[in-house]
């Protein structure tokens, strides 16, 4: 079941990128972001006004402060904007100011909040929680679906195993396992699923080349000054790199990366 919305079809011919910082963080940052993901052929924008961290220390994002920078980018690029949602008492505002709104590793599990998306009419992208099977997965999706959206995209992030060389062990296999088993379009987050900028291009690629949906990716103006997950973000030559190979990979698998009519 493709998801249609905002111009795209995901699930459909086409692969669909979604990127941009994993925070807002001010006005200069994201409009240099979303200009730079637009410029460079991505599909959707990405950050985050509320942020769930490990840490309590750690910045939690600007929320309703955001907002209006969030407007002015989306004004500015034209591009639609994805988001976390972290509580079910944003629904509301965020489906005001989000085309999509997305449900982290860590919610994945937080069935009243999947309950009250299933109300909203807004699409979902739906993370794997770090540590779930493929099928605890699915039936998340199913929380959604049963409230009367079906606007649901789920997205592989990597999950937690022994392995420590990378983030988290980007599980491909699994992601594809879902495809072949779900109506549901599957997407990738190699930023996540490895924490290693190195290894993103190439997990993008062989994403496109599995036939999975698309990917998310982590954009930003200057990583190393980021507050929020800089040392896994691409910076904005990085990724104009990635997406002129997933362009030209696009047209040897017959996944254009272009966006229906070529534009977005």
């Amino acid at each position: 079941m493709n998801v249609k919305f905002a111009g795209l079809d995901i699930g459909g011919k086409n692969f669909t990128v979604i990127a941009g910082p994993c925070a807002v963080e001010n006005e200069d940052q994201m409009l240099q972001a979303s200009n730079a993901v637009k410029a460079a052929g991505a599909h959707v924008l990405r950050a985050g006004l509320y942020k769930l961290r490990t840490r309590p220390d750690a910045f939690q994002g600007l929320g309703r402060d955001g907002f209006p920078i969030v407007k002015l980018a989306k004004q500015k690029c034209g591009l639609p904007f994805l988001t976390e949602i972290t509580s079910a008492s944003q629904v509301e505002a965020l489906a005001d100011i989000a085309d999509f709104i997305m449900v982290g590793t860590r919610n994945m599990y937080n069935y009243d909040l999947l309950k009250e998306l299933g109300r909203a009419r807004v699409p979902v992208v739906l993370k794997r929680g770090m540590s779930a099977k493929v099928e605890e997965w699915i039936n998340a999706a199913e929380y959604i679906a049963r409230g009367g959206n079906d606007k649901i995209i789920l997205c592989e992030r990597g999950i937690r195993t022994f392995e420590t060389a990378t983030r988290n062990t980007l599980d491909l296999a699994g992601a594809l396992w879902v495809k072949q088993r779900s109506a549901l379009p599957v997407i990738v987050d190699p930023s996540h699923g490895t924490g290693i900028p190195a290894l993103i291009p190439g997990m993008a690629a062989a994403t496109l080349a599995a036939g999975l949906d698309g990917v998310m990716v982590e954009v930003h103006p200057m990583p190393s000054a980021a507050l929020s997950d800089g040392s896994q973000a691409l910076t904005t030559e990085q990724f104009a790199d990635m997406m002129e190979k997933l362009k030209r990979l696009g047209e040897v698998c017959n996944r254009p990366v272009h966006a229906p009519g070529g534009h977005l």
